[in-house]
């Protein structure tokens, strides 16, 4: 089912055809199904039923859209489509561009399209909620930069909309995990929480706002990966992940205090790590664009993750072990695969710290390697920004661009 899923995330990253991006999207959905929903219990299959659900619910209307835009155009393929996007008339190509944007904005989980993803992610095996964390979201944010950069021009692209969007994003999502008492549920918002920072710097639709998004999807796919198998290693070792129920774990388990601390850190855009140089990107290209509430929710929103990683810290590390007894259990405090034993410390297997390990190195490597990153992240950016670029690629003689570098 990994394989399938794998498959499925390929795809939607190397198709240059939206109806293999909506066969690649249905092949992530249906692995996903099963992986979600792995144990049976009935959290699980209720917030499973609204994954797919929803997940059905934009399949749809990316068919309705397939439809319509083959009908307008007569080609699906990315390359062509680039060129005639502009032969139609700047209203169809704007309600074109919002109707993707709702599509991929559901598959991310951008605001108001995220309900769906808290409840899903939290009630997921830990592993599983990981791997989602690092991929699938990545792949709705992806196919939004995609699409919006490649087939609309500046008059088609509603740059003022996702700002908002991207901006809303962030501030229901920080403001739910603040509102958790469970580190899975925390974690889960701030997916939803970074999503918004993401989706900002494409809205800014310039090469320094692009090259930001793209340097903070990968080291957020390592950091929030990092962090959801660490809340793993904290429901297996303190047998829950309810802040209530856990404590002391930074003198019974340093290792795994060590390893939250590390993307936590990065997740709060605290120097010298990974996530401060992609927020410090953000909003320099904000301040060059003149977006000054986009610059003050950034730091608002930076300000309120710091306090929604010391909740976690203060409580599951810091905190004093609570005494736990039978009625306080219940099935939810148990996580399937991985034999919780309730206060069972010495409990850790090597198999699940080891990969978490990696990971925090990883996140770390990746703050000791920024600039060469980050210029990778340019790169990237000028490329997505300069359509005329991937068409050569893709025709002998390709036509003029339509877009243009701000």
């Amino acid at each position: 089912v990994y394989l399938i899923m794998s498959a499925g995330v390929a795809g939607s990253f190397l198709t240059g055809d939206l109806f293999n991006l909506f066969v690649s999207f249905e092949m992530m959905l249906s692995a996903s199904y099963v992986l979600i929903t792995i144990g049976a219990r009935p959290g699980q299959v209720r917030s499973g039923m609204t994954y797919v659900v929803i997940s059905l619910l934009a399949s749809t209307l990316f068919v309705v859209i397939l439809a319509l835009v083959y009908s307008a155009t007569g080609t699906l393929n990315l390359a062509d489509l680039s060129t005639r996007m502009g032969e139609l008339s700047p209203g169809l190509r704007m309600g074109f561009s919002v109707l993707m944007l709702i599509v991929f904005g559901i598959k991310a989980g951008l605001f108001p399209l995220f309900f769906w993803l808290p409840d899903s992610y939290s009630n997921a095996p830990s592993a599983v909620t990981a791997v989602f964390a690092g991929l699938l979201t990545k792949v709705g944010v992806y196919a939004i930069i995609r699409t919006q950069t490649l087939l609309f021009d500046t008059e088609s692209r509603p740059d003022t909309l996702i700002i908002g969007l991207a901006g809303a994003t962030m501030v229901i999502g920080v403001l739910g995990a603040i509102a958790q008492d469970d580190a899975k549920r925390i974690l889960s918002f701030h997916i939803v929480s970074h999503v918004g920072f993401m989706v900002l710097g494409l809205g800014l639709f310039s090469v320094d706002g692009l090259a930001a998004a793209v340097f903070y999807i990968a080291q957020g796919i390592v950091v929030m990966t990092t962090l959801l198998l660490v809340g793993g290693l904290i429901e297996h070792v303190g047998g829950s992940s309810r802040l209530s129920r856990v404590g002391g774990l930074v003198k019974t388990a340093p290792g795994i205090a060590m390893l939250f601390l590390l993307p936590a850190l990065s997740l709060a855009g605290v120097p010298p790590f990974s996530g401060f140089v992609a927020k410090v990107g953000l909003l320099g290209a904000a301040f060059a664009d003149d977006r000054y509430l986009s610059v003050t929710v950034v730091l608002v929103v930076s300000l309120m993750t710091i306090f929604s990683m010391m909740k976690i810290w203060s409580s599951v590390f810091w905190g004093t072990q609570p005494e736990l007894c039978a009625e306080d259990l219940d099935a939810t405090d148990y996580s399937d695969g991985f034999g919780i034993i309730p206060g069972g410390h010495d409990d850790r297997p090597p198999l699940m710290i080891v990969p978490t390990a990696i990971l925090a190195v990883v996140s770390v490597a990746m703050a000791v390697l920024a600039g060469p990153l980050y210029n990778l992240s340019e790169r990237a950016a000028r490329d997505a920004l300069n359509p005329a670029s991937y068409q050569s690629s893709v025709f002998a003689n390709p036509p003029a661009a339509r877009g243009e570098e701000k």
